[in-house]
């Protein structure tokens, strides 16, 4: 299967917040518009209320969910083998392995499902350990695939039929004698005797095989063609006949039937590799989501491995990224956080500013492309600006984010304060959600030297409203310690309005650590954090500095 231009992902990081969705698809759109490459969007995590609201608002299609970014069967340029009829004969089957140069061919119906498979062991097998003379019968072996199989042709009776009761015989004795042990529906090998072959005809044989290029009587074509006889003449001699005429038997008598192992195109490569080193087989069968079969991958195939290639927005730390990031071909990464542990194999194009938003720098690219923004990335660049920075109220705002704010409300025909107050409602509905869809909602983890620790995030327009959600949020923080595996978490209540967070948290000398961070009084149902509202800028590194100290 020859393999397409590979697309290119672009994404944003897991638990994904507002920009991180919008800046993948405003980053696509910018990307797609130079004509380099087809660059898509995806999105690593649910979506959030908030940007539910701004998605629905300037009608724009969601990003597909992605998960794992590692090699695919669909990454590799797997063998385009063509299914075979399992009607074929085996020597068709061993002339097309030849062909080919493989030794597995896969069999398929009409519909182009995967009936089985059929190996060259499955061809020895049939010519050496086969000695029952009554096989080709018991196989219902075509006659047309008899004559093709012996480089004949079928000069009386219908070629469609099938030799389905008899055995096979070699007329060798005295023609007197061949009634003697020829009986009714037997396939005879024959010399150029017209007695003989009166004989077999008279004893109601199914078959004659006439062989050294003999012709026949005309009178014996007659009579076999009145008792619906057929017959086939071939150059081949009385042995040869005998020793190529197991090998028109129908594949399907020998071919593989159940239990094949087969992987599906969306099986990831380290799946498969696990599975071959159990099996030893050379070939395995390809499937698409309905079942179709569509080609064979071998151990060599997997050398041919082509890596996703990605684009990552508005992260740069692996913990944060999609799963196994490290098998994936990154090319670029546009981002606004701190620089984090995230390695790359070769050099990228990395793009990171210290502004309130991701999407403040895709802005600043159109720009510099002299690409148009539309309404609706507009909208979208807009509305990230001010989830992130909380209409300006977050210290990681700049002049840069609300002058490029201000620009793409004026394309989007928005008004700011309306629009970001409409967004954040959306985000502050926790009515519906599940504790652990609330939880998840944006949250990260962080690594320092001796500690790993998460830290979410969750805003709402009204201290009431959150303490609502602290309550569900407490008895939850225990499993996600266990979950994550890290050693203490923190959750960041954030009232916009009142420009303040009270962070909720569990772990073995968390509140103490944040207590000492902030210079506050310890207390277990959770610290008020006056002016605190930047997770980024304000809360991860006093207390990263906090747990360095505590070293």
């Amino acid at each position: 299967m020859n393999i397409e231009p590979k697309k290119v992902w672009v994404v944003g990081h897991k638990n994904p917040d507002t920009d991180s969705i919008c800046a993948a698809i405003s980053y696509a759109y910018l990307k797609n518009q130079l004509g380099e490459r087809q660059y898509v969007p995806k999105r690593a995590g649910a979506i959030s209320e908030e940007t539910r609201y701004v998605l629905d608002y300037f009608k724009v299609e969601d990003p597909k969910l992605i998960t794992d970014v590692g090699a695919q069967l669909k990454d590799i340029s797997i063998r385009k083998t063509a299914g075979i009829s399992s009607q074929i004969s085996l020597k068709k089957a061993w002339e097309t392995m030849k062909k080919l140069d493989v030794v597995t061919l896969p069999v398929t119906n009409r519909l182009g499902k995967l009936e089985g498979v059929i190996v060259t062991k499955d061809i020895a097998t049939s010519y050496m350990d086969v000695y029952d003379n009554r096989v080709l019968s018991k196989a219902r072996t075509q006659y047309k695939n008899i004559a093709e199989t012996l480089d004949g042709n079928i000069i009386a009776g219908n070629e469609h039929a099938y030799f389905i009761r008899g055995k096979v015989v070699v007329g060798a004795s005295d023609p007197a004698y061949l009634s003697e042990y020829i009986e009714a529906d037997d396939m005879v090998i024959l010399g150029p005797q017209k007695e003989a072959q009166i004989r077999a005809l008279e004893s109601n044989a199914s078959c004659i095989i006439v062989g050294r290029g003999f012709e026949v009587d005309p009178e014996v074509v007659q009579m076999a063609n009145k008792k619906d006889c057929i017959i086939i003449t071939t150059s081949y001699d009385t042995f040869s006949i005998a020793r190529l005429i197991n090998q028109s038997m129908p594949i399907k008598e020998f071919m593989t039937r159940e239990h094949l192992v087969t992987f599906d195109i969306d099986d990831y490569v380290d799946d498969i590799k696990e599975t071959m080193s159990k099996i030893r087989h050379r070939d395995f069968p390809i499937l698409d989501e309905n079942g179709n079969y569509l080609g064979m991958v071998s151990r060599r195939n997997l050398m041919s491995m082509q890596k996703k290639q990605i684009i990552l927005v508005d992260h740069n730390e692996k913990s944060q990224a999609v799963d196994n990031i490290n098998e994936a071909e990154i090319l670029e990464i546009i981002d606004h956080h701190r620089i984090g542990s995230l390695e790359t194999i070769s050099p990228v194009y990395f793009r990171n500013q210290p502004l309130g938003c991701t999407s403040t720098i895709i802005y600043q690219m159109f720009g510099e492309k002299n690409i148009e923004i539309p309404q609706h990335i507009a909208g979208l660049l807009l509305s990230a600006i001010l989830s992130d920075t909380l209409m300006f109220r977050s210290p990681t705002c700049t002049q840069l984010d609300i002058l490029a704010a201000e620009a793409l409300a004026k394309i989007a025909k928005v008004d700011i304060e309306t629009h970001a107050k409409n967004m954040f409602k959306a985000g502050s509905d926790f009515k519906n959600k599940t504790t652990e869809e609330i939880f998840y909602s944006d949250f990260k983890i962080f690594h320092t030297d001796e500690f790993d620790f998460g830290v979410a995030q969750i805003s709402a327009m009204s201290r009431e409203e959150l303490d609502k959600v602290a309550e569900k949020l407490r008895p939850f923080l225990k499993e996600v310690l266990g979950e994550k595996r890290i050693d203490m978490v923190y959750v960041m209540l954030t009232d916009i309005l009142e420009e303040s967070s009270k962070v909720i948290f569990e772990g073995h000398d968390a509140g103490k650590i944040l207590a000492d961070a902030f210079e506050r009084e310890e207390n277990e149902n959770g610290i008020l954090l006056e002016g605190i509202i930047s997770r980024k800028k304000q809360l991860i590194p006093t207390l990263m500095n906090a747990m360095a100290e505590k070293v």
